[in-house]
């Protein structure tokens, strides 16, 4: 079960994290496309909460592999959209101060807390033992 406290504490972090980071988005604003709001709806915010849920469950399994997909999903989102591309999103092209102080701020710190959603993902996925065969 220590598995899924870490889970589900990265998951809270990461979701924290997130909406202060769209929270900067709205105010600066920076605003997204149809699909870049999709893609955050869908797996930056639904699927590692679904994921926390499911590692409590009989379905822990899924919900690692759902915990590791969303992390590394929004990890390489963050490292394109914030760090690679430069575009009115890239953190270069925003101000450090004001609300842009809190964007930058969360740009970096997801990189960190998505790292680690990552490496608990794939922790958990090492540690799950393989059910017994019958004989």
């Amino acid at each position: 079960m220590k598995i899924a406290q870490y889970g589900t504490a990265i998951v809270v972090m990461h979701a924290l994290l997130h909406g202060l980071h769209g929270l900067a988005h709205q105010e600066i604003p920076v605003p997204l496309s149809l699909l870049q709001g999709l893609f955050v709806g869908v797996v930056v915010i639904l699927a590692p909460i679904i994921a926390a849920g499911l590692l409590w469950t009989p379905f822990h399994r899924i919900g690692s592999w759902l915990l590791l997909g969303s992390m590394a999903g929004s990890l390489l989102s963050a490292i394109y959209n914030h760090h690679l591309v430069i575009s009115p999103d890239h953190v270069s092209q925003v101000s450090f101060e004001g609300w842009g102080l809190l964007f930058q701020v969360t740009a970096y710190l997801m990189l960190i807390v998505d790292g680690l959603g990552c490496w608990i993902s794939v922790l958990a996925l090492r540690t799950i033992q393989p059910p017994e065969k019958a004989i």
